[in-house]
């Protein structure tokens, strides 16, 4: 690097390849873009965590139609040009309009949130001002006019001290590490000191000192390069060599240097003309960017250098701001000059603001759920353990503002002592502006003094984020003041919306938040803003949307839950919350159950039926609600069992019936669903056991049954008349209802005693026994068909009773039926001829008898009747003689169909004869081939094994060649011990030595001994006996 570098006459100027903005290069910015603003107010000793905000209206910018063209052209060193013009045109008509309503300014959301820095500033700066301010990992570096450095934390405590200067601190620099901090001062000194080690570099310059700056990765560098200006001029290079440091002049000769900035390889700097930049790889000066013509001076309002990134240079000076973005030179087809710098530099933003600017740094504006609310308002990033992170727009401006409270900086001198005294300043602004010149939100701070501070008073440093891609926070400084900026969060968005009474939209983003609010120590109280929110909603009488809010904040706090429900009962608006009151997980009082059940009895008794249906058993006191049900029904009128018609008093019946059977009491519900007539009442004592319950209310519960019956016969249903469910019941269950009792109490309804006695006369003849001539009375009466058939089952009934009961009714065939059961045959038969007439009759009744007598009376009666003749020929079989019939026959009776019959008893003769003899040959048959096969079995022999074993005492039936054995024809074979007598084992010797002759001989004797056969078949035949 030369030690030197030509000084420049003029100013150097450029033409940028494309600013953003207009088409033909030209940028229009309006310093204030309507209803885009918010400012906030910080004031003296409040808490900065909710600023109060004052909302800038829909004002037209102050300076419209400001265009800025700048021409970038590529030079060298040493090179001057043109520079480029501005214009500026002010339009105060409508200055008037940036104000809106106060209420409408309150429904902005502030972007940012405020603290003063505490810890040991306020001491700090009691006594002196601070003056300048620089920040690197995780510390502040805090420059005073009297010349001391502090060194603090964040939370603002003090680190170390150390007093480098006689003078103020203008301007600070802290490597990376925030081990070497570099000071300029206006005694003309510029320090350098090791927060670590002994290491300190003083340089005088001899005329007072404005700014420095370190190189990047000053600590890791040998050569502790920095460069540094002031009042004099210069701006000069410094680096460490073997014989001391070596100083290299970048710039001098154009007033002095207000601001220099180092980052990468590009060092930028401010002079009274404009800002440089320098190239320290090829050490060339890349570009001019020149100052507007008609600026106010350079060292009233102070230039700021921000390098948001190595290719991108923020400018904030006075009113304007610049943006200047570096490339590296495009390839050229023609040989590149040596002196063309590898760089070439283009303006991509100009913007023209109504305030001065004390600071610019980026800002990042995120897009959050809430924001689409207000369009306007930039809202604060959210927490970044949310489960959707915000997703950041493009990077906006962060300008501390400073509006003079005067204009006479435009003018040289002063026309009056008045307007040279000097005005109290306004508040400084936080500001945030868009790439595209809108201004997007504007805090007023309250900053201690501030009407006596000017626009260099103040510092805006940036404290970038630990993660990327989050928004960064802030520090603005002022002489008396550290005031901490941070993005505002979705807590600071909940606090802001509760503070307005925008509860609900709280909640929701409290929903949204879920995840993140769980895993915080310091987490939003959900439930401190539900209660609030239903407060607000109450004191609005919106009683409803409170209640279905209750459940979310409530949750399982059973007193929560109480305190509420009194809420809405002092309200007269207990109906509302009823719907959300849980009934478990949490259960509450009794008290409140029990006065939801008295409210509803006095005004709502269906939902009261309803309610006692679904709510579980255990979380009120049923029998004090069952007392007080039952005084209502009391005072009810038309609550008999005769006459329960009017709607109150059955619903309470039913409320009744429910809270008995709930209570374990269903004997006391069961009363109450008789007189309701309700289906369960069948499964209900079965369920129960109350078979006791109801033997004195038979016939309530027939009746009751039968009207059911009648309901489902006339929807269409099938219904069979003995089909009785309460008969069922009173029959499968005699040894709890007793049947004389039920037989008692259905006497006045002789119907339903007899569907009682029939159903027990069909589950068995002999439970009636009693009430058999009650039976015969009642069948006869209601089902005559059936009186047959009882009076053949059963022999408990009086028969002379019986008959003059069937004669009374002329039941003819039961009468027959009667005379035949007493004996008195002839008279029976004599009511079947006379008052029937039906010979088939006549004859069944005579084969039934068995009575030769009968038969002949029955003879004697058909002579002069031919049809009885005719029907005792076609009837004729084993009982009659068809002889006897033909010789009775008068000659000269006429008798209808009697050829007719004579054939058919002489083909049924033949037809009888046939079938014996057929029978007689197939017996014959059968008998030969059983003879034949009997035969055949008994003689043929079978195989005889040592294993097989004697049927009788199972030992092996060949124990020795001498064994005598016993074989019978039915193939059993057995010990002749096991069947035999002394006699007969004696001769077993005998047996042997005979003969065969003498075999048979002794096999016949001991056949003939045996005397009952085979032992096995006697045995088996007896075991089948028994």
């Amino acid at each position: 690097m030369s030690s030197d570098v030509d000084e420049e006459k003029k100013p150097e100027s450029c033409s940028p390849e494309r600013i953003s903005g207009l088409a033909d290069g030209t940028v229009a910015v309006n310093g204030r873009t309507g209803e885009q603003g918010t400012r906030g107010s910080l004031s003296d000793g409040e808490d900065f965590s909710r600023p109060e905000l004052n909302v800038h209206g829909n004002g037209a910018a102050a300076h419209q139609g400001a265009f800025e063209h700048i021409e970038e052209q590529e030079h060298e060193i040493g090179e001057e040009e043109g520079v480029g013009e501005s214009s500026e045109d002010e339009d105060d008509d409508d200055a008037d309009e940036e104000e809106d309503d106060d209420d409408d300014d309150e429904d902005e959301e502030p972007t940012l949130k405020y603290e003063r820095l505490g810890g040991s500033v306020h001491d700090l700066l009691q006594k002196d001002s601070a003056s300048a301010l620089a920040y690197s990992n995780k510390r502040l570096v805090l420059g005073t006019h009297a010349g001391i450095i502090h060194v603090l934390t964040l939370d603002g405590e003090r680190i170390k001290s150390v007093k480098p200067h006689s003078a103020s601190v203008t301007d600070i620099s802290v490597d990376e590490t925030a081990d070497f901090i570099a000071t300029a001062s206006l005694d003309g000194q510029v320090v350098i000191h090791s927060l670590s080690t002994p290491e300190v570099y003083r340089f005088d310059q001899k005329r007072p000192m404005r700014t420095i700056a370190l190189e990047p990765q000053f600590a890791k560098r040998s050569g502790r390069a920095f460069v540094c200006g002031g009042l004099s001029g210069d701006l000069t290079m410094h680096e460490k060599g073997w014989l001391g440091h070596k100083e290299t002049i970048l710039d001098s000769g154009e007033g002095p240097i207000w601001q220099v900035r180092w980052r990468g390889r590009l060092i930028a700097w401010a002079n009274d003309l404009g800002v440089k930049l320098y190239d320290t790889t090829s050490q060339m000066r890349i570009i001019f960017i020149d100052r507007p013509a008609d600026s106010p001076r350079a060292d009233l309002f102070k230039c700021t250098l921000y390098w948001q990134d190595d290719s991108t240079l923020l400018i904030a000076w006075a009113d304007h701001i610049k943006v200047a973005r570096i490339r590296a030179r495009p390839r050229s087809n023609t040989a590149p000059s040596a002196t063309l710098p590898p760089l070439v530099v283009e303006i991509t933003a100009v913007f023209q603001l109504d305030c001065m600017i004390s600071g610019i740094v980026p800002h990042i504006v995120y897009a959050t759920p809430h924001s689409h609310e207000h369009s306007h308002v930039t809202p604060a990033p959210r927490d970044p353990t949310t489960v959707t992170p915000p997703k950041p727009t493009l990077t906006a401006f962060l300008t501390l503002a400073y509006t003079p409270p005067d204009t006479s900086f435009f003018t040289e001198a002063a026309s009056s002592r008045a307007e040279q005294a000097r005005k109290a300043a306004e508040r400084p602004e936080l500001r945030i502006i868009s790439r595209s010149g809108e201004e997007l939100a504007a805090d007023a701070l309250s900053i201690s003094n501030f009407e006596k501070c000017g626009c260099n008073d103040y510092v805006l440093v940036e404290i970038p984020s630990a993660a990327a891609g989050e928004a960064s926070s802030y520090v603005v400084l002022s002489p008396k003041d550290l005031v901490l900026v941070r993005p505002r969060d979705w807590r600071d968005h909940v606090a802001w919306l509760v503070e307005r009474k925008r509860y609900e939209e709280a909640l929701e983003e409290l929903e949204r938040q879920s995840d993140a609010a769980c895993k915080e120590e310091d987490a939003v109280d959900a439930v401190e803003i539900g209660q609030k929110y239903i407060e607000h909603l109450i004191s609005e009488a919106e009683y409803t949307k409170a209640a279905q809010l209750c459940p979310k904040v409530c949750g399982q706090d059973v007193k929560r839950w109480e305190d509420w429900i009194f809420v809405f009962v002092q309200k007269h608006h207990l109906q509302a919350i009823i719907p959300y009151v849980p009934t478990q997980s949490p259960t509450l009082g009794h008290l409140v159950y029990e006065m939801i059940l008295a409210y509803f009895l006095s005004h709502d008794r269906q939902t009261l039926l309803k309610t006692i249906k679904d709510w579980p058993t255990g979380i009120y006191d049923i029998a004090a609600v069952i007392v007080v049900v039952q005084a209502e029904l009391d005072r009810a009128p038309s609550t008999s069992s005769s006459d329960p018609t009017r709607p109150d008093a059955v619903i309470l019946m039913e409320c009744l019936a429910e809270l008995y059977t709930a209570n374990r009491q269903p004997g006391k519900a069961l009363p109450f669903y008789l007189r309701l007539r309700r289906p369960n009442v069948f499964d209900l004592i079965r369920e129960h056991n109350l078979f006791t319950a109801v033997r004195d209310q038979v016939l309530l519960l027939v009746e009751f049954d039968r009207e059911l019956l009648d309901k489902r016969r006339k929807a269409g249903e099938k219904v069979e008349p003995d089909q009785s469910a309460a008969i069922t019941l009173l029959v499968d269950n005699i040894h709890s209802i007793p049947i004389g009792r039920v037989v008692q109490q259905l006497q006045t309804r002789q119907y339903y005693l007899h569907l009682y006695l029939d159903a027990l006369f069909a589950r068995d003849t002999h439970l009636t026994s009693d009430f058999a001539d009650l039976q015969v009375k009642l069948y006869a009466e209601y089902a005559p068909k059936r009186l047959i058939d009882f009076l053949r089952a059963s022999n408990y009934y009086n028969l002379e009773q019986a008959y003059q009961v069937c004669n009374e009714r002329n039941l003819v065939l039961e009468m027959v039926f009667l005379l035949g059961r007493m004996g008195n045959n002839r008279q029976a038969l004599t009511l079947i001829i006379e008052r029937l007439g039906d010979v088939h009759r006549a004859i069944d009744f005579a084969k039934e008898q068995h009575d030769d007598d009968l038969w002949e009376d029955l003879l004697r009666y058909s002579e002069t009747r031919p049809a009885f003749i005719r029907g005792l020929l076609e009837n004729v079989g084993a009982e009659i003689d068809p002889i006897r019939l033909i010789r009775r026959i008068k000659n000269g009776l006429e008798i209808p169909g009697l050829k007719p019959a004579l054939i058919k008893i002489l083909h049924d003769f033949n037809l009888q004869a046939s079938l014996l003899e057929g029978c007689q040959t197939i017996l014959n048959g059968d008998s030969s081939d059983l003879a034949q096969e009997l035969h055949t079995n008994q003689t043929k022999g079978f195989p005889l094994s040592g294993k097989l074993r004697c049927l009788v005492c199972s030992l092996p039936l060949i124990e020795t060649s001498q064994s005598l054995l016993l074989l019978f024809l039915c193939r059993h074979v057995v010990h002749a011990r096991c069947v035999s007598t002394r006699e007969l084992i004696a001769s077993r010797s005998e047996i042997n030595r005979a003969g065969l002759t003498a075999k048979i001989a002794t096999t016949a004797m001991i056949k003939a001994r045996l005397g009952q056969g085979c032992p096995v078949c006697q045995r088996r035949g007896e075991a089948l006996r028994t």
